[in-house]
């Protein structure tokens, strides 16, 4: 039997009007409010992401993306996405990731609040003719020319030479021309996140939070752009969007029995200072890094070391309690059950 969630995709200010409420019922989305923010939410089967296979994880990221574009495209402009596959049991699980995560998700909004992010792809436009072109470098003419030198033929190694520097020719080109158009972009983003490109013929993969009113002005930098590489790159410009490369919610439950776990690990009380976990932390990595000790018992104990560390990290960080002065209190752990640490990915 399966099991039905309430799926998050994103958080958003209550200040849009009872219309635009209404439009998404449409789309079997409702929203769940906590003071003066609210989560927007579906209810769907819940996904065990740890067992979900590669075609099946790319399916649900598209239809992530696309709701929280449509989203956007209603007139949600000022929307924090929720992580891939955050799914809560109750409406009052979401409730309470709005109330522990509130300070920082309001201070996100106020962030984006005129802000959107605009991705671009860039290629080649005729990659084989680039390639041909790239070809009669210098370096690559001389190299051919020395290896032809010993024989009128050219061995498979030699072709195999040939190609690596032909790719890394390719790639000194490609990393030229994405900075020139990095630079020309630049001057009025309030940010810029480079991704993996797929191949040799992706020259760059990137995102840009700019202000709203930039739009027009972005695609005139790159109308520009066009015409001084004439014609030889495509671009392909998606957006206005949500802000997905740069502001993300991510959301973590915290069990006590995992903490209580993690403290007999490190070796330390009941009542813990940051400063006293780094320290415990510090001292079993000297006992036990695999440097010192190589069998399977000590690296195993050494990854468990390391698990303990960032979930009393975590903790401290859920109860925000951060500084050295404060600490975790036996009456802390009495009262506080589950916690659900919120961050924001930037």
């Amino acid at each position: 039997m399966e099991t039905k969630g309430i799926y998050i995709y994103g958080i958003i200010p209550n200040l849009y009007n009872e219309e635009m409420y209404r439009s998404l019922a449409n789309a079997g989305i409702y929203t769940i409010a906590y003071q003066n923010i609210s989560a927007i939410v579906s209810e769907r089967e819940e996904v065990y992401f740890d067992f979900t296979d590669r075609e099946e994880l790319g399916q649900l990221l598209v239809e992530h993306q696309e709701t929280i574009e449509d989203l956007t495209e209603k007139g949600f402009n000022m929307l924090i996405p929720m992580r891939l596959g955050t799914i809560a049991g109750t409406k009052e699980e979401v409730i309470k990731i709005l109330a522990n995560g509130h300070a920082l998700i309001v201070d996100t909004l106020k962030k984006i609040e005129n802000l959107t992010e605009i991705d671009l792809a860039v290629t080649w436009a005729d990659f084989p003719a680039t390639i041909q072109e790239i070809a009669g470098h210098p370096d690559i003419v001389t190299m051919k020319a020395d290896i032809l030198k010993n024989g009128d033929t050219i061995s498979q190694i030699d072709q195999i030479k040939i190609g690596m520097l032909l790719e890394e020719k390719i790639k000194e080109k490609n990393k030229t021309i994405e900075l020139d158009i990095l630079n020309a972009l630049s001057g009025f983003c309030t940010d810029i996140k480079t991704h993996e490109v797929m191949n040799d013929q992706m020259i760059a993969n990137s995102a840009y939070l700019l202000n709203r009113n930039r739009k027009e002005k972005f695609e005139q930098v790159l109308d520009r752009l066009d015409e001084e590489y004439k014609g030889m790159l495509n671009f392909k410009m998606v957006g206005p969007l949500p802000c997905y490369s740069f502001y993300t919610i991510e959301v973590k439950e915290l069990n006590p029995e995992h903490i209580s776990e993690a403290k007999k690990d490190l070796g330390i009380s009941e009542t813990t200072s940051e400063a006293e976990i780094k320290r415990a932390y510090q001292e079993k990595v000297k006992e036990f890094h695999p440097d010192i000790n190589q069998d399977n018992d000590t690296l195993n104990h050494f990854n468990r070391i390391k698990k303990a560390y960032q979930t009393l990290l975590d903790y401290l960080e859920a109860t925000n309690i951060t500084s050295k002065e404060n600490t975790i209190s036996e009456t802390n752990e009495r009262t506080i059950e589950n916690l659900i640490l919120v961050r924001i990915k930037e």
